[in-house]
């Protein structure tokens, strides 16, 4: 790795095994015969685990999607015996994989409630030493997964009249250094929300985003510096985190009926992070 670069896997992405769609156990769900569908991608760890243990409560059935095998292997073995999950090995970035998969899917679920589009990396670099590969890779995942996986969700969607959530950043919103293409996609994200808000809005499909600051997930854990944790907590207003549970709650939110007069909204959940603007510190002591 180059000096300032790092790489942050978003709830997803590892090194794709060929000739896998499905995990071993199937997308049965006899005994949830009544349930509404959820579809989460990146969903085996951090953000998207949490918003798929949030519709679960909820009483919905929860298809965690991810690429990453062993960790989804991990998660069936975790929910083993737990009615109420199918789990499904896709790389969103793949368009074959996506309609493959997505086509198993809604053969299975025809009507789809909730798609929650949270899959996507980031590779941080200083802007001068971002290639096109790297900016291809984080293109290919976060935009362009968005896109094809509510492409093939979309007729499920259309008959149940269901919701789609994107998962953007407050980087879309505020520039920062290193985010050169992660933030640039997830800004992307968010205006392909408002596009997806007023094309299927008429069809009775709402589209949202959410748009996390600062999260507590373990990679943060991991890689957030003890200067880089005062920084932030300096810079947002709540002086702390997020948790996944936060963000997983807002996302379930707009996939209620109590939200069912938004559309084509971004909800920063952010602890006023981008309302703080410049945030000196010492303005606010």
């Amino acid at each position: 790795m180059h000096k300032g670069e790092f790489l942050a896997f978003y709830s997803y992405f590892a090194p794709l095994r060929a000739g896998l769609t499905f995990t071993t156990s199937s997308l049965n769900m006899s005994s949830t015969p009544s349930a509404k569908v959820a579809i989460v991608t990146g969903a085996a760890r951090g953000i998207g685990l949490a918003v798929a243990l949030k519709f679960h409560t909820e009483g919905y059935h929860v298809i965690i999607l991810d690429n990453d095998k062993e960790t989804l292997q991990e998660r069936e073995t975790q929910f083993s015996g737990t009615q109420g999950y199918s789990f499904v090995f896709c790389d969103v970035a793949n368009p074959v994989q996506v309609q493959s998969s997505f086509q198993k899917i809604l053969e299975q679920f025809p009507a789809i409630y909730a798609l929650v589009n949270n899959a996507g990396i980031a590779i941080f670099k200083p802007a001068e030493q971002v290639t096109f590969e790297d900016w291809n890779a984080v293109m290919s995942t976060n935009l362009n997964g968005t896109f094809l996986c509510t492409q093939a969700a979309l007729p499920g969607l259309l008959q149940a009249k269901g919701s789609i959530v994107n998962i953007a950043s407050i980087s879309g919103v505020r520039a920062s250094t290193l985010r050169m293409a992660y933030g640039t996609s997830k800004a992307a994200i968010m205006h392909l929300t408002k596009q997806q808000a007023v094309e299927y809005g008429n069809k009775g499909v709402r589209a949202n985003a959410v748009a996390p600051g600062p999260v507590e997930t373990e990679m943060a854990k991991l890689v957030h510096s003890a200067d880089i944790r005062t920084s932030y907590g300096d810079a947002i207003p709540l002086a702390r985190y997020g948790s996944t549970t936060e963000i997983a709650d807002a996302v379930y939110f707009l996939c209620s009926p109590a939200a069912a007069y938004i559309n084509g909204q971004i909800l920063a959940v952010d602890g006023g992070f981008d309302a703080a603007g410049v945030g000196l510190p010492s303005l606010r002591s």
